[in-house]
């Protein structure tokens, strides 16, 4: 069933029954009475990434307090996306813009992944988890990605689980066609990694090459920027062997 997009919606920590009220957080007290001047019986959106989607009411018992009472569900539950995606931090702005890109695309886990090239860092994980949330909000994904927390590329393909493969972007690739490398992937359990602005190193390309549970992709002629290359990576794959097919 596809998202409603013409009405407003929410992601709220509380759970979701027919009938139950509970209070507004104070961030959407805010959001929906001042910047969406919305009033008693209008309707929104909620979901919380158990419960489903909610048609909600609002109402006011004082001037300063807002309810939510949901009404009816809209959508239920989806199963976690089990896609992962696995990728070198960026500058704060385009790393923003990577996270939302990345949850828009279907990615079920967010892994940092610190890299000998890497030129951001991870300042703060509530930041990642609250763009992971406006993207979700945004495009009617009703599963938050689990975010985890940063790791060195060589501690986390030292423990990795076999039966998950790795697509790994290489610029360094000989050819210029992704779709033949992918075709040929039996397994359904994935993570795709995408290097830093300035490439794997070549310790690290041979440190992935070498392992059997590593796909070494190249991405077309040109050379991508490390965010717009995620996008096209996640596309690629959702299209040839993903939840597109």
């Amino acid at each position: 069933m596809r998202a409603n997009y013409r009405m407003q919606r929410l992601f709220v920590a509380d759970a979701l029954q027919a009938g139950v009220a509970f209070e507004a957080a104070k961030e959407h007290f805010h959001y929906l009475t001042n910047v969406l001047r919305m009033a008693e019986g209008d309707a929104v959106l909620l979901f919380n990434g158990r419960d489903g989607e909610w048609r909600a009411e609002l109402s006011f018992p004082t001037r300063k307090r807002l309810l939510l009472t949901p009404v009816e569900q809209t959508r239920p539950q989806p199963a976690p996306s089990d896609l992962y995606y696995l990728f070198a931090p960026l500058k704060v702005g385009r790393l923003d813009y990577l996270v939302q890109k990345a949850v828009e695309m279907g990615a079920g886990v967010l892994q940092p992944v610190m890299t000998q090239h890497v030129q951001g860092k991870i300042t703060s994980m509530e930041r990642l988890e609250a763009n992971a949330v406006e993207a979700a909000e945004q495009c009617g994904i009703l599963a938050i990605p689990r975010v985890a927390a940063p790791r060195r590329l060589e501690d986390l393909l030292a423990d990795w689980p076999r039966e998950r493969r790795i697509v790994f972007c290489d610029e360094g690739h000989g050819s210029q066609n992704p779709l033949p490398a992918l075709r040929e992937i039996k397994e359904r359990k994935l993570a795709l990694l995408v290097g830093p602005e300035g490439g794997f190193s070549d310790e690290e390309r041979a440190l992935l090459r070498s392992l059997d549970f590593v796909t070494p992709i190249p991405l077309g002629p040109r050379i991508l920027r490390a965010d717009t290359a995620a996008v096209a990576a996640m596309a690629i794959i959702q299209a040839a062997i993903g939840d597109w097919e």
